[in-house]
């Protein structure tokens, strides 16, 4: 009988959205922590707190509040950083640190705006894959309207 892949029941997700601005700005849209806080997180999300030191072996942090008031914190690592091109970091929420994934996004030149993949994986569970679909989709909403200010 042939041997089978290893199986991951790790989950995933993965978004694409065309951007009408070049890979330059929605790199510093990434990489820039006051950039950061107009635009991450989904709707009614505000950020509190971002910092980044975008490069192999650096860290970010991010504080945001939701609208019933809790606070949530998102920190990691930088894995790989290409200059307007991709950004690969771990990702790790304060009040589950043992959960621990990853965060891939590509960024393509697309006439004259940006083609942006985001790869998360290594989720817990499929319960997570979903909320994180839910905030990584409201964060990509606010990044399209927010990117003529950034």
């Amino acid at each position: 009988m042939p041997s089978q892949p290893p199986f991951s029941s790790k989950a995933s997700l993965t978004i694409k959205r065309r951007i009408d601005a070049p890979p330059e700005k929605i790199f510093r849209a990434w990489t820039d922590p006051e950039k950061i806080t107009r635009w991450f997180g989904p709707e009614q999300v505000a950020v509190l707190h971002a910092e980044t030191d975008a490069r192999v072996g650096g860290l970010y942090r991010i504080v945001a509040r939701s609208p019933d008031g809790e606070q949530h914190e998102v920190s990691g690592t930088y894995r790989e950083v290409v200059p307007n091109e991709k950004l690969v970091f771990t990702w790790t929420w304060r009040s589950t640190p043992e959960r621990e994934s990853r965060v891939t996004v590509l960024l393509g030149v697309d006439g004259g705006g940006t083609l942006l993949t985001l790869i998360h994986e290594q989720f817990f569970d499929e319960a997570a894959r979903l909320q994180h679909e839910h905030g990584w989709n409201g964060s990509m909403d606010k990044l399209e309207r927010a990117v003529l200010d950034l």
